[in-house]
């Protein structure tokens, strides 16, 4: 039985030694990512039980108010990733600008940037809420990082990730060399691979958007999801369920493993988007490419969207790469 057990940290390594030249800081950044998720889940797994539930009296840069465990999660990550030597910077959804690494402990080659709590305004109604994450190679020679090292676009991204925490808490993560699935054993504490080489199913079962917005939808968008509920009469197709959660990386995560496409549409509202291009869209972009799928903004691939800022939002469609696809052909179709 314990045999076939593979822990994160060894499928880590495993991965370094197709490297000959590696020398394990990248792997030590992933294995970090890891242990801060287990602080994270940590939390969220007794979060009722705490008092780490509900709302702090601070906004985030977004505009939005910080949940306590948004606040937990963010310092987690920063804290566990600022004295390694690791990185050259970080930048989080939670701070304006870039997070600076001490002086003291050295500059290294890597940028971090993250979603430390995607989906918190769930957490108190005990839904599914997710990290996510993603690293690039500094563009900087030395010195600390810089903001330029952090607008960089999605193709050269060097892992990304996510962890889920749900039901059970899992990390999947890419190097770019298959995706891979590891679901936290809360009795040894430790991540074990349990989805190897993850690949989006050739039939998709889900379409996920928020219905409650309709009415500020665009043309294009609205015809896509009459297609894709089977009521378009001039390209019939067997119709998918709907599933939508509310929480990016649940949503996410579901239709990776089931097969499917989540988009969150530019709107009337939100003409530019409202998804965030360097935290969500780009890594899990990665992701789904990696799987057999395609993220894109309804006009070009979301990988290939140069970052203005740091916080630059972006409208999203990823998942099944025909269903992608088609969403562009009505989007260039109807709103030009």
């Amino acid at each position: 039985m314990y045999s076939q057990v593979v822990t994160i940290e060894r499928h880590i390594n495993e991965q370094q030694r197709r490297y000959p030249e590696a020398t394990g800081v990248f792997s030590n950044l992933l294995y970090d990512i890891a242990l801060a998720a287990k602080l994270i889940a940590r939390e969220t797994g007794r979060a009722g039980l705490a008092d780490i539930l509900g709302a702090t009296d601070t906004v985030n840069v977004q505009g939005e108010r910080q949940m306590k465990l948004d606040v937990f999660a963010h310092k987690t990550i920063s804290w566990m990733n600022s004295y390694t030597g690791r990185l050259a910077v970080m930048v989080s959804e939670e701070e304006k600008g870039i997070i600076p690494i001490p002086e003291e402990y050295g500059f290294g080659k890597y940028v971090l940037v993250f979603d430390p709590l995607d989906g918190s305004s769930n957490i108190d109604v005990d839904v599914s809420i997710g990290t996510i994450f993603a690293i690039y190679r500094r563009l900087s020679k030395e010195g600390p990082g810089t903001v330029e090292d952090c607008l960089q676009k999605g193709r050269r991204l060097v892992a990304a990730g996510y962890v889920i925490y749900g039901s059970s808490t899992m990390m999947v993560y890419t190097t770019g060399r298959g995706v891979h699935g590891f679901t936290l054993d809360p009795s040894l504490g430790e991540f074990l691979l349990s989805h190897e080489d993850i690949r989006l199913p050739a039939e998709p079962k889900y379409y996920s958007v928020n219905h409650g917005h309709e009415k500020h939808w665009s043309t294009g968008t609205k015809h896509l999801v009459r297609w894709l509920q089977g009521m378009d009469e001039q390209a019939p197709r067997a119709p998918l369920s709907s599933r939508y959660i509310g929480s990016l990386v649940a949503d996410f995560h579901r239709n990776l493993l089931e097969g499917g496409v989540f988009f969150y549409p530019a709107d009337v509202r939100h003409p530019r988007g409202k998804l965030r291009l360097i935290y969500e869209a780009i890594p899990l972009a990665f992701i789904v490419e990696e799987a057999g799928g395609y993220a894109s903004d309804g006009h070009r691939d979301i990988l290939d969207v140069q970052p203005e800022s740091l916080h630059h939002r972006t409208p999203l469609f990823i998942g099944d790469r025909d269903l992608v696809e088609r969403a562009e052909e009505f989007i260039t179709r109807y709103d030009g």
